[in-house]
């Protein structure tokens, strides 16, 4: 069964422009005219067809891996919420993992919660891409002007009001 991982690397938000999703893999330039790649995969766990994490890796087209770290989805509470709504017990199977079983039309990781995994790979990314999601991140829209909230009516102290 397939991960759907194009949607989950959409789900991440990375703000990487030049990137693609080959198989179950997510590639990018994240600075342009660099040699350097960044490549994002599913870690697997000793479960078939289960996956722990993302690991994320730094590759030189013509040194191979330069650098690599794991990022587990228990570490950055990935499935905590869909794991306690579930009354899904640590060390089990399920426990902050997914697996290509999963409910018709729904994607394998339903329930995932990405911005810890998010937060992680623009930490790393920053050390070796240094500039590259600022860069590349769109702009964000301005927040709503504050509104002024009028003070409450006032009414003498110990007035009934009918």
């Amino acid at each position: 069964m397939s991960l759907q991982a194009p949607e989950f690397f959409t789900e991440l938000c990375l703000p990487l422009h030049d990137h693609a999703v080959v198989g179950n893999t997510y590639y990018a330039t994240p600075v342009p005219g660099t040699p350097l790649r960044l490549r994002i995969d599913f870690t697997r766990t000793i479960h078939a067809d289960t996956y722990g994490g993302l690991r994320v890796a730094v590759v030189h087209p013509e040194r191979g891996e330069i650098d690599a770290v794991a990022l587990s989805f228990l570490d950055h509470g990935t499935f905590h919420r869909r794991d306690e709504a579930t009354n899904t017990r640590p060390n089990t199977k399920q426990y902050g993992t997914f697996d290509t079983h999963h409910r018709p039309g729904r994607p394998p990781w339903d329930g995932a919660v990405t911005s810890g995994l998010r937060d992680a790979i623009e930490q790393y990314t920053a050390v070796w891409f240094p500039g590259a999601w600022a860069a590349s991140a769109p702009k964000r829209a301005a927040g709503r002007t504050p509104r002024r909230t009028p003070p409450p009516p006032t009414t003498p102290a110990g007035a009934r009001t009918r």
